[in-house]
């Protein structure tokens, strides 16, 4: 049975954007639908859309209000912000508003369509918790086991907590605050040498080239990203 296309709704009040993205997605074999301001996205939403490109400088809402809604709306749908504004405290309120992704304009195609591609990968649902491969490595959310070429891999306590949260989010830009938050408590979200230690320590145990990660990605000045194998 044929898969049906994504839908992804393109929140932008530029024509020429949201021309350049209706065929770039449409050639990927998506479904775009469009909506120049914020209240024309509200109403898309009812049908359901699989992802949403959204940009900030709309002209009936503040991009970032607008984020929230749509957040609070459709809590699972992802939404990849793509905005001019490159300024990292603009990216920072972003996600903590509730986006999964921050592109900056002017973008490239590819790297937009990839990291869509890791957002709205389908996977199967399994009776229990997935397995998750990457690589040669291997890690089974059920019994808790991380194996990489079919040895099995000994993580601490820790490195097993923060590894679980990113690969629980296949694609997304995890931030320092909600890493730290989930993993060691919230009276620890200043402390990003914690991070910066064991993402250094799981990359030595689950990387082929730790100094030169292609899984366990960092995002400067934002947070950490998961980002699986494109042909998974």
């Amino acid at each position: 049975m044929t898969t049906p296309a994504h839908t992804i709704l393109v929140v932008d009040d530029e024509p020429p954007i949201r021309k350049l993205l209706r065929m770039g997605l449409g050639a990927e074999g998506y479904q775009v639908i469009e909506a120049p301001k914020g209240s024309v996205a509200l109403e898309l939403l009812d049908q359901k859309p699989d992802l949403v490109i959204l940009d900030l400088g709309l002209p009936d809402v503040h991009g970032l209000d607008l984020l929230r809604t749509l957040r609070q709306r459709s809590d699972g749908t992802p939404i990849v912000v793509l905005s001019s504004r490159g300024d990292e405290p603009t990216k920072v309120e972003a996600l903590d508003a509730g986006a999964d992704d921050y592109v900056t304009k002017p973008f490239q195609a590819d790297e937009l369509l990839a990291r869509i591609r890791a957002l709205t990968r389908r996977t199967p649902e399994p009776d229990g918790e997935p397995v998750v491969a990457f690589g040669d490595a291997t890690v089974d959310l059920s019994a808790h086991v991380v194996s990489r070429a079919g040895a099995p891999v000994r993580l601490t306590p820790t490195e097993w907590k923060l590894l679980e949260v990113l690969v629980r989010n296949p694609g997304r830009l995890v931030t320092r605050e909600h890493l730290l938050t989930q993993v060691w408590g919230p009276q620890y979200t200043t402390d990003t040498g914690y991070l910066r230690l064991y993402l250094s320590q799981l990359r030595k145990k689950l990387e082929p080239e730790p100094s030169q990660p292609r899984y366990l990605l960092t995002e400067a000045g934002m947070g950490y990203r998961f980002q699986p194998d494109v042909t998974d």
